[in-house]
């Protein structure tokens, strides 16, 4: 499995591209601005490297990069990951294992119809870095490293090597979890995210501007905390009446090492991996407005907190925290 072909040109696909190529690794770029990228690529890495990475082809076309690679990993925004599949499933080798960065939002269900559920695959529970473009298809900053990964994997014969591969090419602690339901329901970006567009601006009229562009961590408020507690209660009363594992998934407070409101704000302004880190806005003439077409919005409500709520509507659970996140963000001016 020395041969990757990296779906999608944003921060992640920057940094896993030159993270790979850095190990040894072949790898090829499938994106619709492919035509931007150089063949090289230089990753500033929080830990005081510079990891240094080819390309060996870049493309649009997915049967320039899919056949001759040993893994595909999907980069992408969720909307993406559906089409995407779709697009490369044609050129796909019976043994080539198809990844994604991001499971959570709908990524093993797509490729249940969109493939097979015979279908070769893998997918991380979080994110392997937090990571930015410095300057498109030419370099980019990995701010932050995991203390460990979290993996599930589907119909590889040998998953254990697997494990070892991912492993060893992203440089962190990596443990299988038992089923793909451990990746696909996670309380990361679903009601992370969500929980802080709803604490910046639950009140916001659709007219009013701002007279900055905040900080999506580091000016983190006790309202945005609150709203996370609560929904990620609500999220465990369902995720225990699902087929996950239970234990393979900590509560929030545990994760950012944190008793309550006041530690957890505290605590997630304080994240170096974070600062620097804007939330998304448009500037206008006389001010900023939140930008409702950003991923955040268009991506971890409905395809993340949306489907969570879902299952709740299943199991018969209530999430009122939950509820009130999606009905403001549904009543927001598009």
């Amino acid at each position: 499995m020395k041969t990757w072909c990296i779906c999608g040109g944003g921060s992640l696909g920057h940094v896993i591209a030159g993270v790979l190529s850095s190990k040894g690794n072949d790898v090829y770029l499938l994106s619709d601005r492919a035509d931007k990228w150089e063949n090289s690529i230089f990753i500033s890495s929080c830990k005081g490297e510079i990891l240094n990475g080819d390309i060996k082809i870049k493309s649009s076309k997915a049967e320039e990069v899919i056949p001759q690679s040993d893994v595909v990993l999907l980069c992408l925004p969720g909307p993406f990951i559906r089409p995407t599949l779709k697009k490369i499933k044609p050129y796909l080798k019976d043994d080539t294992i198809v990844g994604s960065v991001v499971s959570s939002s709908g990524f093993f269900f797509a490729v249940h119809e969109e493939l097979s559920t015979e279908a070769k695959t893998f997918g991380f529970q979080r994110v392997p870095f937090i990571a930015r473009v410095k300057e498109y298809g030419k370099s980019a900053n990995l701010l932050g490293y995991k203390d460990s990964l979290a993996i599930a994997v589907e119909n590889v014969l040998d998953k254990e090597s697997f494990r070892k591969v991912i492993e060893h090419n992203f440089s962190t602690p990596t443990i299988l979890l038992p089923s793909f339901w451990d990746v696909a329901l996670t309380n990361s970006n679903a009601i992370l995210h969500p929980s802080r567009l709803y604490g910046m601006w639950k009140d916001w009229n659709g007219k009013s501007v701002y007279s900055r562009q905040c900080y999506f961590y580091e000016d983190w408020d006790d309202v945005s905390s609150e709203t996370l507690i609560a929904a990620d209660e609500e999220f465990f009363k369902v995720l225990e009446k699902t087929p996950a594992t239970k234990g393979t998934l900590s509560r929030i407070l545990v994760h950012y090492d944190s008793t309550d409101v006041k530690s957890l704000t505290k605590k997630i302004r304080s994240i170096e991996a974070f600062k620097g880190i804007l939330a998304p806005m448009i500037q206008m003439k006389d001010g900023f407005i939140p930008d409702v077409k950003n991923r955040y919005f268009t991506e971890d409500i409905p395809l993340g907190l949306m489907f969570i709520k879902e299952l709740a509507i299943k199991y018969n659970i209530e999430t009122p925290t939950i509820d009130k996140v999606i009905n403001w963000a549904n009543n927001l001016p598009k």
